[in-house]
């Protein structure tokens, strides 16, 4: 089965203690181990203002992770965990993987595209005719 890549956001109570989002962080990385996945990337930026009141909060402890694994079920089972915790107010989980496959998928297209046509150099009659 082909490793599937997925961007997962979720923001804490903007009071949620440091230790208490870096148990959470831990949490979520044993998940994705039992599953058979892998966090690559984990990114704490730190307490923001939202756009608008999540559950009576203007602003919420952002946190960005980049999961890679190969069954749906284990974005399934983080997402579980994420809405039983207290401290997280939201989460969003997107896919990439398909995103960079259309783009790779575009770009050889372009690349194809690009091999077929062939460039004729401009004859020494044609330039000058074109310079006057």
């Amino acid at each position: 089965m082909e490793e599937r890549i997925y961007d997962l956001i979720f923001i804490c109570r903007p009071d949620t203690p440091e230790e208490e989002v870096d148990k959470l962080i831990a949490l979520l990385e044993q998940t994705a181990a039992e599953r058979g996945g892998r966090i690559e990337k984990t990114e704490k930026w730190g307490s923001r203002k939202l756009a608008y009141r999540v559950r009576r909060h203007r602003e919420g402890y952002y946190v960005y992770l980049v999961v890679h694994g190969t069954r749906g079920d284990m974005i399934q089972e983080m997402e579980r965990r994420l809405k039983v915790a207290d401290p997280v107010i939201k989460y969003l989980t997107v896919r990439l993987d398909e995103e960079l496959k259309r783009q790779r998928k575009l770009a050889q297209r372009r690349e194809r595209r690009a091999a077929r046509r062939t460039r004729k150099p401009k004859s020494a009659a044609a330039a000058q005719q074109a310079a006057s």
